[in-house]
């Protein structure tokens, strides 16, 4: 039977291992702007995606091994969002899992840069995988974009103290946190050789997890404590942030949550390998605590 928390701690073990090989030493120079990328880089993340990617692998019938240099590029990409959503110009935000961030320990100037190295980093990881690499490297230039993640996080500044707009959410949502996800999901089937069926099938999967996971985040604002979500609550509502909850009310954003699961997982019958993995993450996605 399959055992999520184990395939969890696995895969976070894996990628923590690969990502500690392929990113330079702390003490490289410029050792600050080294540093400074690995504290953000090893603060203790979920590895979501990277674990997405490794999974879309293995239900394609590849082994682990096929996805190690998307999956690792999607975290170092994942990881300079993180540090220039944090900077005093954005979120302002002195905590990120449990440990201050970039900006606190090394300065506005240096987490910048981290967060603009990361990215190149993260481009020359995608490049280096065995299969597919241009492909895999488009993928990923194309979520990190200005119809990216880059436009997603500007349209969530531009909605602060607007009046509730479901279609802006969802743009916000689409962008912000649902690209990377889906990149996580179609670099996994590229980097194995998957059809493109089965690359429209995690197309379809990672959109609807994207959703979800940006609406779960947004409840957990609300309903977490600092402890468990690794920094501090309640923040959207005090900068006036557009969430699913002043979009749709906190049943209406739970209800929603449900029906995108469920799609998530009526989209595995498009992969021919073993789907376990994806559905335990879809399900997980729903119920995490931070």
């Amino acid at each position: 039977m399959f055992n999520l928390p184990t395939y969890l701690s696995s895969g976070s073990q894996w990628i923590e291992e690969a990502l500690d090989r392929l990113v330079l030493p702390a003490d490289t120079r410029p050792a600050p702007l080294h540093a400074a990328m690995r504290h953000s880089l090893f603060a203790g993340g979920k590895r979501l995606r990277p674990i997405l990617c490794i999974a879309a692998a293995e239900a394609c019938g590849a082994k682990r091994g096929a996805a190690l240099f998307p999956a690792a590029a999607i975290e170092c990409l994942h990881t300079y969002t993180l540090i220039h959503d944090d900077l005093p110009c954005m979120d302002n935000d002195e905590l990120r899992r449990g440990v201050p961030t970039c900006h606190k320990v090394y300065g506005e100037a240096i987490a910048l840069l981290a967060g603009d190295a990361l990215q190149s980093l993260a481009v020359e990881l995608a490049a280096q995988s065995p299969v597919a690499p241009l492909e895999i490297v488009k993928e990923l230039v194309d979520a990190s974009g200005s119809v990216g993640v880059v436009g997603g996080q500007v349209e969530d500044m531009l909605g602060e103290s607007l009046p509730p707009d479901a279609e802006r959410l969802q743009y916000i949502q689409q962008h912000k946190t649902g690209d990377l996800i889906v990149c996580a999901c179609r670099m996994g089937v590229l980097a194995s050789g998957g059809s493109p069926d089965t690359l429209e099938a995690a197309t379809r999967y990672g959109n609807a997890i994207g959703e979800a996971f940006q609406i779960a985040d947004d409840l957990l604002n609300v309903t977490s404590t600092a402890d468990q979500l690794g920094k501090a609550v309640g923040t959207d509502a005090d900068r006036g942030k557009m969430t699913a909850l002043s979009v749709y009310g906190l049943d209406g954003a739970k209800d929603r949550l449900q029906k995108l699961i469920q799609t998530a997982l009526a989209s595995l019958s498009g992969f021919p390998g073993d789907t376990a993995p994806l559905a335990a993450l879809a399900n997980h996605v729903a119920t995490r605590k931070n």
